[in-house]
């Protein structure tokens, strides 16, 4: 038989006052040392929101002290505790206080009853503490003969004594025990020694309770569970703090929990749940084993249909055969119209449960052919969705069962609702982030890219991660990524101001040393407080060289065709916009056929156990073991298990080379009176030496001649013409100084004495522009050309002038 004064009766005496009156919490106080009335033990929410102290002066206006001196209950509601001065720490308003005498102490209930305890609960509280022995305080038990199950532990020279039945549990006797707190300390599990050490020593510990669990090693078997329940009594004059309080066997206590014990653990669950997927599994966690159920699932209720984010187990041959032919990719996607019952039940809003052998709709009686109970989930004066609970063997609902089904529903659905907002909110936070990214990847010559982006899921900010692929005339490609500072929409509309700004600049023709250069300064003076990181790779498809530029950026990681990696530890600059004039450095890569370069952000190697070093290796590890055949599966194992603290941006392209490299000349335009004619001639040279014919060449030659006039007359400064043949298609470009762009006349007079090269290079040619370059601008055209007149010719070949 239990001893009636044991901790844990005492303490399951404490649950069932909080449930049998409703109340928010429940504490037992008995007289200790200096004439005070000290804490015994509490159960319900942490006692210091409804302003209940640990100790009592027993000569005190206090409740607890009055009820202990005179013998007789004390009934306090809201209006009373609001009278009471602010000094005595008591709850006001909505909240009810009773305080009952005790054998030994007092017991003090607080609740949210705005009209008082009722009758009916006053007489339950009174037959709770006509049956309630308030033990000795540990304290007062350490000065004299102590509890076989209490120590007392001095805080400043770390001696300890020890009741009996602790030593037994620790497997120590008596004359082997030399009264050092360290002795014990040796003998636990060491995982568990930092929770124990923020108890034993007195800089961590806090006034008022603590409770933990620790294990303590066994000469043979597993470790014991113990369970230490203490309390930091302050010192005195020539006493010192003292640690006080209760050590007992976890292992006998865990299967023994409360249903107000579960309830707590969920509220407890619930609290940290983020998302519908965390609220569900909560749920499941906290019901099926205590109530031996075969299935539990849980679903959103949505319109008509019931979107089930959970089902435990999740094997679809556990489930009625109307949810398999429902079955929407991972879950279920079941019509409430097909189930009568459940639909009265969600109009009802109460929970209902049905014994074995209850008939029922198919859907429904499959569940639990034992047993059945649904569980609408209210929240927010609606029903947020339902919980089904099933035995396959008949089942007895005991009232236990039943307070415990009902007060869970509550709790699971307010947490629903909660979480529904969160993910809502998520995907739109995603939504925006994925707005500010490129909605897809261009075609690569000689290669190709996929991209991946993962926002964080522990808030609702949005991220500044991000990456791009630009392509560049000449068979060029820039592969950029990088991370703004923090996350906020700030942070977010810097990230969309940085991309531009790159893609801008890189269009412009500037190396990369230069385009990362501009967007430091332009950060620099956007007066803000935010700076960001970047990684910018250029890269001639061709012939597979690349250059690549660092702004406090993780280093590329290149995949070798032979499935070696390679972290490039290129030297790199300072962060974008913490120096306005900070150098770049340029850093060579060579790329082969079949490598791969991935680009990452620091949300995917970087973690709070390992350093971004440490994460940097693992990722390359993962990267030499898989199969750049096809990068979308290596991008989404790369990501697999990645934690999802920080948002996380990753980046890969495999080189492949150009099966057919163009043909290239330039010429540089002197501006002589004959440049026209030495424009015309090195053409000329050129499309000969490319087996072009005398057709195309005419065609070629005036498009040549009418570009570098319109330059020259129109322009000062260099003057650069490029040839490219790809394919039968040829490419003429002039580049000048100027960026003002040529404009093709709407109408032409017999009087006008300029715009007509412009109307012959549109007419002759089937495309033509401008773009800007780094120093003025560049107008192109090209021509579809028929096919050669000999063999075809090698790059090169042509005769430079």
């Amino acid at each position: 038989m239990a001893d009636p004064d044991s901790p844990e009766r005492v303490h399951r005496v404490l649950e069932c006052a909080l449930v049998l009156a409703g109340a928010g919490v429940a504490a037992l106080y008995a007289p200790g040392d200096d004439d005070l009335l000290c804490l015994v033990d509490s159960a319900g929410l942490p006692r210091t929101l409804y302003g209940l102290r640990g100790t009592y002066a027993l000569d005190g206006d206090s409740p607890a002290a009055r009820v202990h001196r005179e013998g007789r209950p004390l009934w306090l509601g809201p209006r009373e505790l609001a009278a009471r001065a602010p000094s005595r720490r008591t709850p006001a308003q909505a909240f009810s206080l009773a305080a009952l005498p005790v054998r030994g102490g007092s017991l003090v209930v607080v609740g949210e009853r705005p009209a008082g305890f009722d009758p009916g609960a006053r007489a339950c509280l009174e037959r709770i503490a006509d049956a309630v022995a308030a033990p000795v305080p540990a304290e007062s038990a350490a000065r004299g003969e102590l509890r076989g199950d209490s120590f007392s532990l001095a805080m400043d020279s770390g001696r300890i004594e020890v009741g009996d039945d602790i030593l037994q549990l620790f497997g120590l006797s008596r004359d082997r025990f030399d009264g050092r707190v360290e002795t014990l300390l040796g003998l636990t599990v060491p995982e568990d020694l930092p929770a124990l050490m923020s108890v034993v020593e007195a800089d961590h510990m806090s006034l008022g309770d603590r409770e933990l669990e620790f294990r303590v090693l066994q000469p043979t078997g597993p470790p014991r569970w113990l369970r230490l329940h203490g309390r930091l009594v302050p010192g005195g004059e020539g006493r010192p703090a003292r640690l006080v309080g209760t050590v007992a066997d976890a292992s006998t206590l865990r299967p023994d929990v409360t249903d107000v014990a579960r309830v707590q653990r969920l509220a407890a669950a619930l609290s940290t749940a983020g998302t519908v997927r965390d609220v569900s599994q909560a749920v499941v966690s906290a019901l099926r084993r205590p109530l031996r159920a075969d299935r539990i699932a849980l679903a959103e209720l949505e319109g008509d249909r019931l979107v089930v984010t959970v089902l435990d187990p999740p094997d679809p041959e556990a489930w009625p055969e109307l949810w398999r032919l429902e079955w929407r990719t991972e879950w279920p996607d079941a019509p409430v119209r097909t189930m009568p019952t459940l639909a009265a039940a969600l109009r009802e809003g109460r929970a209902r449960i049905w014994p074995a052998g209850t008939a029922l709709e198919p859907a429904l009686a499959d569940v639990g052919p034992g047993g059945l109970a649904v569980l609408p989930l209210p929240a927010g004066g609606r029903m947020a969705g339902a919980c089904l609970i099933g035995w396959d063997t008949p089942h007895d609902f005991g009232p236990d069962e039943r307070a415990l089904l009902t007060a869970s529903a509550g709790l699971a659905g307010q947490a629903l609702l909660r979480a529904h907002a969160f993910d809502a909110e998520h995907e739109l936070v995603g939504m925006l982030q994925r707005q500010l990214l490129p909605r897809r990847l261009p075609v690569l010559p000689g290669g190709v890219a996929v991209a991946r982006y993962l926002p964080a899921t522990a808030g609702l900010e949005v991220g500044g991660d991000w990456y791009d692929v630009i392509p560049l005339p000449d068979n060029h490609v820039a592969l950029v990524i990088g991370d703004v500072q923090g996350h906020s929409t700030a942070a977010a509309t810097l990230m969309g101001q940085m991309r531009t700004a790159l893609r801008a600049y890189a269009a412009e023709g500037h190396p990369p040393d230069v385009v990362v250069a501009h967007a430091n300064r332009l950060l620099a003076d956007l007066e803000t407080d935010l700076f960001a990181t970047c990684c910018y790779v250029q890269v001639n498809m061709e012939s597979g060289s690349a250059w690549c530029v660092r702004a406090g950026h993780l280093p590329p990681v290149l995949r070798h065709p032979d499935g070696r990696t390679e972290i490039v530890e290129t030297d790199g600059g300072p962060p974008l916009g913490v120096l306005r004039q900070a150098e770049f450095p340029l850093g060579p890569l060579a790329l082969r056929p079949g490598t791969v370069v991935a680009l990452t952000t620091d949300g995917l190697v970087e973690s709070t156990d390992a350093d971004i070093d440490e994460g940097l290796a693992r990722f390359a590890g993962a990267l030499d073991a898989s199969d750049p055949a096809d990068l979308g599966p290596v991008a989404d194992a790369l990501l697999d298990g990645a934690r999802r603290s920080d948002d996380i941006a990753l980046l890969l392209m495999r080189y492949d080379g150009m099966a057919s490299r163009p043909l290239r000349e330039s010429w540089t335009v002197w501006r002589v009176p004959q440049a026209a004619g030495q424009a015309r001639r090195f053409t000329r040279r050129v499309l000969r030496s490319w087996g072009v014919g005398e057709r195309d060449r005419d065609a070629v030659l005036l498009v040549v001649s009418e570009l570098v006039t319109n330059a020259l007359v129109h322009t000062d400064g260099r003057i650069r013409l490029d040839l490219t043949l790809v394919n039968h298609r040829l490419r003429v470009a002039v580049a000048d100084t100027s960026p003002r762009s040529p404009v093709k006349p709407t109408s032409i007079g017999w009087e006008a004495t300029g715009g007509r090269g412009i109307v012959l290079v549109d007419a002759v040619s089937d495309a033509w522009g401008t773009v800007p370059v780094s120093g003025g601008k560049q107008v192109w055209a090209e021509l579809e050309l028929g096919p050669p007149a000999g063999p075809p010719p090698t790059p090169g070949a042509a005769h430079r002038a």
